[in-house]
Order: C-alpha cells, then sequence, then structure tokens
C-alpha cells in the first residue's frame, strides 16, 4: 500500500456555502442519470444476431451447450473471463477477477428472468479451481474451444461481457461490451468515485496534490505481486495451488 500521508484537501467552507454548490452539481448528476437512462432505452433497442444455440461449453457436468447455460430462463449475461493455462493464481487476470470478485448475489438478476455465467476462456478444470479458491459461486463453464464461433469478430483474450435472448430453443446476441464497459459489473470503483479522492488513478482528472497513486507505477489491481482480491482469501487459509 503506497505511505499514508497528509494530501491536500478540498477548501473549508460554511455548511450554506457547501450545500450550494453540492445543489449545482446535483443538478448534472440528474442530467448524467437521465442520459443514461436515455441510452439504456437505446440499448433496448438495438437489434439482435443470431447465434448457434448448440455451441459447446464444458461445465460442471462436463460437455453442455450454450443454450443449456440460461438455465431455463429467457436472458444470459455471460463474462468472457481471461485466463492463463499453466499459470498460478498469482498471475491470472487481475481485471477480471476484481470485476468477477464484486458478483455475489444474484437472487434479483434471476427474478428479471436472467441467467448471470462466467465463460473461462481458458480449460475448465484449471480455471474452476481458481473459482473455488476464490469463493465464487456463479456457473461456471469454459468456452474456450468456441471462443471464434462466440466472440467472432473481436479479440480473443479480452474481457468481455455479453448479452444474449433466448426465443425457444434459438439464441441472439443482443448487446456486447469491453474495456471500461465491463465496470457494470463493479460497485466498488462506483463508491469510490464519491469520495474526496475518487479511485486515486493517475489517469483522473484531480485536483494539484490529490493522491493518484495507483496506475502505471502502482496496478490499480495489483498489490505485493497477486490480484488485491486474493490476499484475504490467502488471510482465510486457502492454498492458491491450482
Amino acid at each position: 500500500m503506497p505511505q499514508k500521508m497528509d494530501y491536500a484537501a478540498p477548501e473549508v467552507v460554511d455548511r450554506a456555502t457547501f450545500q450550494a454548490e453540492l445543489d449545482a452539481l446535483r443538478v448534472r448528476e440528474k442530467a448524467h442519470m437521465r442520459e443514461g437512462d436515455t441510452i439504456a432505452a437505446a440499448r433496448r433497442r438495438l437489434p439482435m444476431v443470431r447465434v448457434d444455440g448448440a455451441t459447446p461449453l464444458i461445465g460442471e457436468n462436463g460437455a453442455t451447450t450454450l443454450l443449456d447455460a440460461f438455465e431455463g430462463r429467457q436472458m444470459l449475461i455471460a463474462y468472457y473471463y481471461m485466463w492463463f493455462d499453466g499459470q498460478p493464481a498469482p498471475e491470472q487476470c487481475e481485471g477480471c477477477t476484481f470485476f468477477t470478485t464484486q458478483v455475489r448475489e444474484l437472487s434479483h438478476i434471476h427474478s428479471r428472468d436472467v441467467t448471470y455465467a462466467t465463460f473461462s476462456q481458458g480449460s475448465f478444470e484449471e480455471s474452476l479451481r481458481y473459482r473455488d479458491f476464490m469463493g465464487w459461486k456463479m456457473p461456471w463453464y469454459s468456452a474456450q474451444d468456441s471462443l471464434g464461433t462466440l466472440l467472432v469478430g473481436r479479440r480473443i483474450g479480452m474481457m468481455h461481457l455479453v448479452c444474449y435472448l433466448r426465443r425457444g430453443s434459438d439464441v441472439f446476441e443482443t448487446y456486447w461490451t469491453t474495456r471500461r464497459g465491463v465496470e457494470a459489473m463493479d460497485n466498488s470503483y462506483r463508491l469510490l468515485d464519491l469520495t474526496v479522492y475518487g479511485r486515486q488513478e493517475d489517469f483522473e482528472d484531480s485536483p494539484a496534490g490529490w493522491p493518484q497513486h495507483w496506475g502505471e507505477t502502482n496496478h490499480p489491481f495489483r498489490r505485493d505481486g497477486r490480484p488485491i482480491s486474493q490476499w484475504r482469501r490467502l488471510e482465510s487459509g486457502h492454498s492458491d495451488n491450482l
């Protein structure tokens, strides 16, 4: 962790001045939220493309299909997890670890007739052991042999979040995103964005003297040679020998 020190801080003002500044910002926040609603509405109106529901996957019960991954629900959200076969836990993708760690309670997603699942881009056995090491409970599959079909036209080996719709036995892709679009899975950054120092990353537009020690010189998802989320698992007595 970076050494703690006294960083620069905002100007101290009276309550009325503070509230006036916050009220002005709230106008922008509400406009931003309404624009997000407008974008979501456009997302719901996108066309869709057919995908072969028989595309093979490997799951906990062996060979299965994309259609089976819906678990009988109408929609499926699949996170395509980057994986490095043969590498130990500390060398696995820190970004995928960060985002996947925050996917916990799925009941609200299920209540909307949506299944959430992780599609490993590597082998099933190795990546499943990593899921268990991390204490994750979401459905887990390997799409390693079908990535050319499922991610057609996209870069394999990157994180992707893909949404599907099932109409009977017919499957369609309705949306996908990557890079910072995957922050839809995240709440840590959303909460940090509310604090005075934000994410403390070097890309942020912050005042002079604000801490920005996460980034090029201090990886935002790693600490002491491994993904940050792994440390709590080791502290709980879990072995990372995959």
